[in-house]
């Protein structure tokens, strides 16, 4: 039997480290992880979205996004012929994304965001105070590992400025319901995780373990 390709792209700033915990059936599934690239000067969405594809080389494949990534893929599918494409913890309109990143889009106050702090996690935990602040931020440290200036501001305003309105309808789309930065209220047609956060591919793992061979199969090319 000749195996599914299944590629995953994080999500905004993160490392394809968030898949370590990923795992399916290897006599079906072949797993690539993707990283983010620096954007070229000026770059728009689609002109990165059609690079990260070429990276992309594996016939009929399974594209996978979570978050930031999940759009992402969904622009790399534009130059690829796909199996399936499915996104996690993300949208798949700017319709779907909350009401205060739509105030951040018109007023442009994305612009003023102190980006180069991520730059600096090493430093912020060697000052911060109590366990779980720098629990979090040892996982930062961890799994956000493109926190160059340059990337952070040309993908906030990328997130910020996607203008899709209509749905691909190849989208699959799955999502926590306790998702604290899309919101599941504002989202629509998709698979529910009970109890999901935005970073369910690390606290939810064992549902995608599960879950993610069947919903790739299901009427599958």
């Amino acid at each position: 039997m000749e195996k599914i390709h299944v590629y995953f792209m994080p999500g905004l700033a993160a490392s394809s480290l968030i898949f370590e915990r990923i795992e399916l059936p290897e006599n079906k599934f072949e797993i690539h992880l993707l990283d983010w690239e620096l954007p070229l000067l000026n770059e728009t969405l689609t002109a990165y979205a059609e690079r990260m594809a070429k990276l992309v080389t594996e016939p009929n494949p399974v594209l996978i996004g979570v978050s930031f990534g999940g759009v992402l893929v969904q622009e790399m599918a534009h130059f690829l012929k796909i199996r399936k494409l499915i996104i996690i913890s993300s949208v798949k309109t700017n319709l779907e994304v909350p009401l205060r990143m739509k105030f951040a889009k018109s007023t442009k106050a994305y612009k003023l965001l102190p980006t180069s702090w991520l730059h600096n996690v090493e430093l912020l935990a060697k000052y911060s105070f109590g366990n779980a602040i720098k629990k979090r931020l040892k996982l930062y440290e961890k799994y956000l590992s493109m926190r160059e200036k340059v990337y952070l501001d040309w993908a906030i305003e990328q997130m910020l400025l996607w203008n899709r309105t209509e749905p691909d309808k190849k989208v699959i789309h799955i999502h926590g319901t306790l998702d604290e930065v899309f919101p599941a209220k504002n989202i629509h047609n998709y698979i529910p995780v009970a109890g999901g956060t935005h970073i369910m591919i690390l606290s939810k793992y064992r549902w995608m373990n599960e879950n993610l061979p069947k919903i790739i199969l299901e009427n599958s090319l």
